[in-house]
This record gives structure tokens, C-alpha cells and sequence, in this order.
């Protein structure tokens, strides 16, 4: 398709533009952590679209085509004849996704990388790539494709503002079409954080500053999913509390269900409970990620008080809404004894799922910079940065006994028998969650099995 580019010798431009090519074959592709996972649902629930290659394919012009691959639930069409290829990159996947983009420059298409990894390293992406998009991609995709089939593509594209989130096209999710999700309805209201925690990439990708969509947007798109059931991905949705207030007054009238993720403190404002509840609110991720107040002062988590977490989860239960409670080990006030305690508060507080994680120094975040002042990362392979493996020295513990304490402690809770306590307590208390929370618990339960 690419006709005279893939062929003789270029210029640098020539070699990356498609020379008199009016339609061009766009690629997007969401990698697996490594080529073992490849075509496989490591269950299915935890099994999501990618709003950010659907959001690129919606900015992309019509008559170009556009094909998805997530490697996470199926096999990568390598002989589809793409003349580029737009690959995500999530720092777990980055050594899968480097492969990918080998492969595909070795057939002679021209491969873009981009995501939350080739932000915080451009250039070692860029020794996989013809060009690596630095930060949101909504910014310079346009800009992109018509560099791409003139100019030639630069080296870096980084836009000098943040998107405008009120600019922005409803995903494309037709190209997802015959795919198996759990959830397929996504979506998502905000970008940003008010918060900077010392682990998390969300700062760093999309800055501090809070924005939000115009609410008439959301509601627009809302109508369009034309499912009951919606996931809201944003990393906390009650950043800003009058837009949320006003969001969910809104979503209120939709009559549907939706879960999301919030920081603890949404449950201080009894109003906005309310709101959620009216809204349809049935399930709230929630990072409280340690019991010591020590280790979360240590991150900057200074809004999470550990003495209010089982009265916070308390009031949340009481509104309807179910909650899945996220614990990183390994700060440094961690020893071994942390495991089995976070266990206890967990079983007291009826916390009703759970995701157990390592701590994961993450290029470009301020506790990957700590660690390797302190000489405490021990391999950048990573493929290893998956939150289930000890990356760097741990203070109080071996690496080997992080791991392992993470391993045993996500195994009790999943444990067959706890998994039927609770669900008959949750039947008692959220009769509405029991048969979906049964299937997050069991789809945990069989992964940890085959892992």
C-alpha cells in the first residue's frame, strides 16, 4: 500500500510519509505484558478497552482505516498491510510492546509509541519507534497523520498545552466490535489529580490541574453507550467535588449503574453519598493504600487518615455502594507483620474485594528517582514493573519475602470459603452487588489459581 516509500533509499522524510497515499491503514495496538499472555484473558474481568486508541481512532479522518488489536484478548494481525502502527505503552508492557514494534518495522510500516512509558523515557522508546508521542495524544495525532502522509514524521510530538476536554470526540467503539469485554461501556469525565502521590504515574502524565468535561458532554455520551451498566475510568471522580455534585444530578436522571474509582475522602460529604447513591452508584475502586499513617505521609497520601478508613467504609456501605479496597506493600515502614495485619482491618472493616500490589518505583515518578539516589533498584527489566514483583530493596524486608507476603495474603482472601462469607454477608447488606461482586471474586480467585 505504502507503494515507492517502502522501497530504494529515502530521505529521512520520505522514508517516513506515504507519498500520494490519500488512504492510509492505521494500526492501533494494545500490548500484552510479554508474548506468553498474548491472545489470552487473564480473566475476564479484569479485560478493558482502550479508551485511548478509541479516542486517537475518533480524531482520525474517515477515509483512512483503522483497525484495534488488544493483544490482551487476541492474537495481533502482523499481515493486515498497516502503514502505521499507534502502539500504548504501559511500563509492563513496554518489552512486548518494543517487539511489536520491531516486527512491524521490519515488514515496513511506520510504528508511533505512546503512552504513559515513552512519556517518561522518549528516548529509549524512540530506538523502537519512527516517532514516540510525549504525553496525551490528542494534542499532535492530527498533526501526526499529516506529517505522516506530507512532511514525514518528527522524531517527538509534545503538545505545549494539555487537551481541552471539552474538544474532545466521543470514542470511535465500533472498531472494538467483536471483542470480549467484561465491561465494555467505559468512559471517562476528568483528566488529572489533585493529589501527588510519591508512586503514581497520574501526575506525572496528566499534571495536578483538575479538568473535567462539560457535564452536557458526558450525559451525551452517557445516552449514546445505550448500556445500564457504564464504568467511569477516571483515577478519581470526585476530584472536584461541585463538578461531581453536578455530574451525578445529572447521571441521576439517566437511570442506569455505574462503578468509578474515588479517593476515601468521598466519604466525608454525606451529600455528595447521597448523590452517588441517586446517581446509581453501586461500586467505588479505593486507593487506601497502606494502614500506616507513617507510609502514607511517606507517598504524600496526607488526605487518607488510616484510624477513619473502617468508619469511612462504613458510611459507604450504608449508601448502597460496594468497595474495593487497593493496599500497596513495601514502603518503608512495612516489615513482615504488615501482610496479615492489613488482613485483619480488611476482614474488620468488610471490605468486600481487594487488589494487593507491590510498590512499583515507575520511571518518571518521585519514589523511582528516591530508590535509585538510595541505590536500592535492582533491574530495569519492565517487564518485571507488573506490581507483583519486588523491583528495588525493600527496607524491613527481603524483595523474595515482599512478594511472597503479597502472593499470600491476595490467596487468604480469595480463599474459596472467605469468598462465600462474604458474599453472604454482602447479600444481607447490598443485595443488588451479590451476583456481580461474586464474579469479581471468583474471576480473582481462578487467576491467582492459574498464576
Amino acid at each position: 500500500m505504502l507503494g515507492s516509500s517502502r522501497v530504494g533509499i529515502c530521505s529521512c522524510s520520505e522514508k517516513n510519509s506515504f507519498s500520494g497515499n490519500q488512504k492510509v491503514q492505521i494500526e492501533l495496538v494494545s500490548p500484552a505484558r510479554c508474548e506468553a499472555h498474548s491472545g489470552r484473558i487473564n480473566g475476564k474481568a479484569f479485560a478493558f478497552p482502550s479508551l485511548a486508541l478509541t479516542m486517537l481512532a475518533a480524531m482520525t479522518p474517515e477515509e483512512d482505516e483503522v483497525h484495534l488489536s488488544d493483544e490482551n484478548i487476541e492474537e495481533i494481525d502482523f499481515n493486515r498491510g498497516a502503514d502505521l502502527v499507534g502502539i500504548t505503552v504501559m511500563t509492563s508492557a513496554a518489552v512486548r510492546a518494543y517487539e511489536i514494534a520491531d516486527r512491524f518495522r521490519a515488514q515496513g510500516s511506520r510504528v508511533v509509541l505512546g503512552g504513559i512509558h515513552p512519556s517518561a523515557l522518549p528516548q529509549e522508546a524512540a530506538q523502537h519507534a519512527d516517532a514516540v508521542v510525549i504525553g496525551e495524544g490528542e494534542g499532535v495525532w492530527q498533526q501526526l497523520l499529516h506529517d505522516a502522509k506530507n512532511s514525514g514524521l518528527k522524531k517527538f510530538y509534545q503538545s505545549p498545552t494539555r487537551p481541552h476536554l471539552s474538544q474532545l470526540p466521543f470514542p470511535r467503539r465500533e472498531i472494538l466490535n467483536g471483542k470480549r469485554y467484561f465491561v465494555r461501556a467505559t468512559m471517562q469525565t476528568t483528566r488529572g489529580c489533585p493529589f501527588d502521590c510519591s508512586f503514581c504515574c497520574v501526575t506525572k502524565f496528566f499534571g495536578r490541574s483538575f479538568r473535567t468535561r462539560p457535564v452536557r458532554n458526558v450525559i451525551n455520551e452517557v445516552r449514546q453507550l445505550r448500556s445500564k451498566f457504564i464504568g467511569f475510568l477516571d483515577d478519581n471522580i470526585v476530584g472536584n467535588i461541585p463538578y461531581a455534585k453536578e455530574l451525578l444530578r445529572h447521571l441521576a436522571k439517566e437511570n442506569i449503574f455505574w462503578v468509578g474509582q474515588a479517593s476515601i475522602n468521598v466519604a466525608h460529604d454525606r451529600a455528595l453519598l447521597r448523590l452517588l447513591k441517586r446517581s446509581g452508584c453501586k461500586g467505588l475502586f479505593i486507593g487506601f493504600e497502606s494502614i500506616c499513617q507513617d507510609n502514607l505521609h511517606e507517598m504524600k497520601k496526607r488526605n487518607n487518615q488510616s484510624s477513619r478508613f473502617s468508619e469511612l467504609t462504613a458510611r459507604l456501605h450504608d449508601y448502597g455502594i460496594s468497595v474495593e479496597g487497593a493496599f500497596v506493600f513495601g514502603f518503608d515502614h512495612d516489615d513482615k507483620s504488615v501482610f496479615e495485619r492489613t488482613l485483619d482491618f480488611i476482614r474488620r472493616a468488610r471490605i468486600d474485594t481487594v487488589q494487593f500490589t507491590v510498590l512499583t518505583p515507575f520511571p518518571g515518578t518521585p519514589v523511582f528517582e528516591k530508590l535509585r539516589a538510595e541505590n536500592r533498584i535492582l533491574t530495569t527489566d519492565w517487564s518485571k514493573y507488573d506490581c507483583s514483583h519486588a523491583v528495588f530493596k525493600p527496607t524491613k524486608m527481603t524483595p523474595e519475602e515482599l512478594e511472597e507476603g503479597v502472593r499470600d495474603a491476595y490467596r487468604e482472601f480469595y480463599d474459596l470459603p472467605q469468598i462465600a462469607r462474604r458474599i453472604a454477608d454482602m447479600g444481607l447488606r447490598l443485595p443488588l452487588q451479590g451476583i456481580p461482586m461474586a464474579i469479581l471474586n471468583l474471576s480473582y480467585h481462578r487467576r491467582l489459581n492459574r498464576e
